[in-house]
C-alpha cells in the first residue's frame, strides 16, 4: 500500500493539472492581420515575413554612415578559472547619417550591450581555436547586430569588426 499511494497521488495531480489547464486555457485570438480563420480563404492577402531580424538589411549606398566606436573592446577568455587569453576588438556601426548622433549619445549603453554579447561569446568558447572562421564571425556579428538594434533601433544595418586580435597570456 505504501508503494501504491505515491503513484495514485501523482496520477491525481496530473489529472487535476490537465483539467485546470483545459479549463483555464485562454480564448483563441484572431490573427493580427485581420484575417478570419473560418476555414475559407477570406483573406485576399497573405502575410509572411521570413526575414531574420539579425540579418543586415541592404542600405541605400548613398545614405550610409559609419560610426567608429571610440575605444577598443577588451574581452578576457577564461579557462579553468584563470584568464588564458585576451581578445581585443574594434567595431564600427553601419547606420544612416541621422542616427550617427544617436550612436554617440548612447555609446555607453551600446558598449555595455556589445560587451555583454562578447563576454557570452567568450564564455561559450567562441574565441577558442579558429575563432575567425566564417561561421564563428557570422554568429558573433549577428549577436552584436541584435544587441545594437536593441539599444539604437532598427536603423542599424550591421556591426563591422574592423580589428580583432587574440593574445594568449
Amino acid at each position: 500500500m505504501s508503494k501504491i499511494l505515491p503513484i495514485v497521488i501523482v496520477l491525481i495531480g496530473l489529472g487535476v493539472g490537465a483539467g485546470a489547464g483545459i479549463f483555464l486555457r485562454p480564448a483563441a485570438m484572431p490573427p493580427a492581420d485581420g484575417c478570419q480563420d473560418d476555414g475559407y480563404d477570406s483573406c485576399d492577402k497573405q502575410v509572411a515575413d521570413d526575414t531574420d531580424p539579425t540579418e543586415a538589411t541592404e542600405p541605400d549606398p548613398d545614405n550610409v554612415y559609419y560610426v567608429k566606436l571610440s575605444r577598443q573592446f577588451v574581452v578576457p577568455v577564461v579557462k579553468d578559472g584563470r584568464v588564458s587569453s585576451m581578445v581585443v576588438m574594434s567595431l564600427s556601426i553601419e547606420t544612416t547619417p541621422t542616427v550617427g548622433d544617436v550612436v554617440f549619445a548612447r555609446e555607453p549603453k551600446l558598449r555595455d550591450a556589445l560587451l555583454g554579447v562578447m563576454f557570452l561569446h567568450a564564455n561559450s568558447g567562441g574565441f577558442d581555436g579558429q575563432f575567425t572562421s566564417g561561421e564563428a564571425m557570422k554568429d558573433l556579428r549577428g549577436s552584436l547586430l541584435e544587441a545594437a538594434r536593441e539599444v539604437i533601433g532598427g536603423d542599424v544595418y550591421s556591426v563591422l569588426v574592423t580589428d580583432i586580435l587574440r593574445q594568449d597570456v
